[in-house]
């Protein structure tokens, strides 16, 4: 028989196991799989960036894409903002396949609004709050910006109502905001049957107009909306660059701020849109929106 570890090395291990644990979540670095609320028996989870120092940090919320019926928290793009001084939280949100719209955006909120209610915890500035994702995480990220206070989209999910689902700016990656445009435009991906569009609304874009409507960022544009940043590669064929188009005719219509970087030759996604030149235009928004006066 072997011999048994010493209790008191035992101890020791475990101590600083402990340890090591509190100081990862203290000092920031990764925490993963908090869970902001369960429905219908479904989980729903995010993952923290954060930065070394939190306290007063910036929050910027990741919505992943993936055609709002696959992809995960896992893939964040901007967890690199961590490196910048700003706390990044992705999140997670049920699948087309699990609910339909606006589930997808009750969901969002739903994070944003436990985020605020726990910032203390994490150290992060409650009234700073970014959204952002790409594709599908970018027409969420877009609605969530623009519809803050509506009563049909607020929804309930995870309970903190007395919490705002308000954000101070959105970053969109590729995202389609104007599903309405999109049955004309691209039919194929928003009235066939099994499209995404289909799968998210529970039929064709052109017969549930009015639900369609309801999911376009562009369709809900205010002139108390937040600066908007939008990237978007002139040969998508995935989402078609005219989605981007229709929120900035939108916003300039309303005399309200948002910057549109077209990146020449560039279809839907890739690591062009997240490194580089692209960075730091992100970042440099983001000093803009929280830093004004500077």
């Amino acid at each position: 028989m072997g011999r048994k570890t010493p209790y008191f090395i035992r101890v020791t291990i475990v101590i600083t196991f402990l340890f090591l644990n509190l100081c990862s979540a203290e000092t920031g670095k990764i925490i993963k799989d908090i869970k902001f609320t369960n429905i219908n028996e479904h989980d729903l989870k995010l993952d923290l960036y954060l930065p070394e120092k939190t306290e007063k940090s910036a929050l910027v919320v990741w919505i992943h894409g993936g055609g709002w019926q696959k992809g995960s928290k896992k893939d964040c793009k901007v967890n690199w903002l961590s490196e910048h001084g700003y706390s990044v939280a992705s999140i997670s949100y049920r699948l087309s396949q699990v609910a339909k719209f606006p589930a997808q955006l009750h969901d969002c909120k739903g994070a944003i609004r436990w985020l605020r209610a726990n910032s203390s915890k994490y150290g992060f500035e409650p009234n700073d709050i970014i959204v952002a994702g790409s594709s599908a995480g970018g027409h969420l990220a877009a609605l969530v910006g623009t519809t803050s206070g509506n009563e049909r989209l607020e929804g309930e999910v995870g309970g903190n109502l007395t919490q705002p689902s308000s954000v101070s700016a959105i970053i969109d990656y590729y995202g389609p905001t104007d599903f309405i445009l999109r049955s004309k435009t691209q039919p194929s991906r928003a009235n066939e049957i099994g499209s995404v569009v289909y799968n998210l609304l529970g039929g064709g874009a052109d017969k549930k107009v009015g639900l369609a409507k309801l999911a376009s960022a562009a369709h809900h544009v205010t002139k108390d909306d937040p600066p908007l940043l939008i990237f978007h590669g002139d040969k998508d064929n995935t989402v078609l660059i005219d989605q981007s188009e229709a929120i900035i005719k939108a916003y300039k219509s309303t005399g309200l701020s948002v910057r549109m970087n077209v990146l020449p030759g560039k279809k839907h996604g890739g690591a062009v849109f997240y490194h580089g030149e692209n960075r730091k235009r992100v970042l440099e928004f983001l000093e803009e929106v929280l830093n004004p006066k500077a």
